[in-house]
């Protein structure tokens, strides 16, 4: 890619608020200024975007674990990108690197929010989806919120997205005796069983959730990662073994909705035994170096996939965006925009 700078550059912005479901209505693709580079910062002409559900919520103007989206302002996100101009001490044009200001062509940061990354020979999506904060999540869900122990009957919720395509795998990994999943399309069913190892899966569109793991999980559940909420979290605890673990990691079913569902069973947590905790991973990125190194060997011997779904050109992160939130799409792992190749 060139290394040269330009004075304009496209970025993406919120131009309304949705109420419901996200369409190109919401946002709008503007042609602005590249602000003037300041002593201790550098100009990256960014390569790869990440898209991410958590986005919707940003969207709305309510409290949350983390800022709304400002109307009419560049979104941000995960993006990968090579240095073109730098005023920085130890960060020199042509490194590629990795930072929080993407869903725009070009930015312009404080040395302090970005940060070098050797590709290592992967491609470089890999670092914002398998070795990204997707995979630092499904990571950390099942090492550390709800561990998986040998011989555990583990069930993933959104199993084909970002995070549940890795947490699948990890769960077998880390000693599993039995992997399911559901996801929104019979496709996505076979990939789950015929290309990430789940021993089960189902599409939750075929009927109730409750009944599906009945026939699925006979002996009950140990483990939960939660991407979706709503029914199948209900369905979930109805199948709890004693001492289940449950890692809530995301509630994508309730994202567009305004009158929350009712999870009305919770007290079965209580009759079993079982411990359910929320979690972000922004409050786990000290555990990024221990996860690439153990995740990098997985994938460089094949133990692993990194399933990706890449969109070119930065015009395709509407459809991203709502290709990742609706149910019975093609998508499948992580959602990433590519620019151009910082090779």
């Amino acid at each position: 890619m060139t290394l040269t700078r330009t004075k304009n550059a496209r970025e993406w912005r919120l131009v309304q608020r949705p109420t419901g479901a996200v369409s190109t209505d919401h946002l709008a693709l503007v042609d602005a200024p590249v602000p003037e580079l300041a002593p201790g910062q550098v100009v990256v002409r960014n390569t790869h975007l990440s898209v991410d559900p958590y986005m919707r919520g940003r969207m709305d103007d309510r409290p949350s674990y983390i800022p709304p989206f400002p109307l009419d302002a560049p979104l941000d996100g995960g993006a990968l990108g090579v240095v073109v101009e730098s005023r920085a001490d130890g960060l020199e044009p042509g490194q590629v690197v990795e930072h929080f200001f993407g869903l725009r062509e070009t930015t312009v940061a404080d040395a302090s929010t970005v940060f070098p990354l050797d590709l290592e020979g992967l491609p470089a999506e890999t670092y914002l989806g398998a070795l990204g904060t997707t995979g630092l999540t499904a990571w950390v869900g099942l090492s550390k919120i709800a561990p998986v122990r040998p011989g555990d009957t583990v069930f993933i919720t959104g199993a084909a997205g970002a995070v549940g395509s890795m947490a699948g795998q990890i769960a077998r990994l880390r000693g599993a005796g039995r992997v399911i999943g559901s996801a929104g399309s019979a496709a996505k069913v076979a990939h789950l069983v015929d290309d990430l190892g789940y021993d089960a899966a189902f599409d939750y569109h075929d009927g109730d959730p409750r009944e599906q793991l009945e026939r699925l999980a006979p002996d009950g559940i140990d483990v939960v990662f939660d991407n979706v909420g709503g029914a199948q979290l209900e369905a979930a605890i109805d199948h709890l073994n004693v001492g289940a673990r449950l890692a809530l990691c995301g509630m994508v079913s309730q994202y567009d909705v305004r009158e929350q569902y009712g999870v009305r069973n919770l007290y079965t947590l209580v009759t079993q035994r079982a411990t359910a905790q929320g979690f972000l991973v922004a409050d786990h990125l000290d555990e990024m170096p221990a996860f690439r190194a153990e995740a990098g060997a997985w994938l460089r011997d094949g133990s692993v996939q990194a399933r990706q779904t890449v969109l070119d050109g930065i015009e395709q992160v509407p459809a991203a965006l709502t290709g990742l939130l609706s149910s019975g799409t093609t998508i499948t792992g992580k959602v990433v925009v590519r620019l151009d190749d910082p090779a």
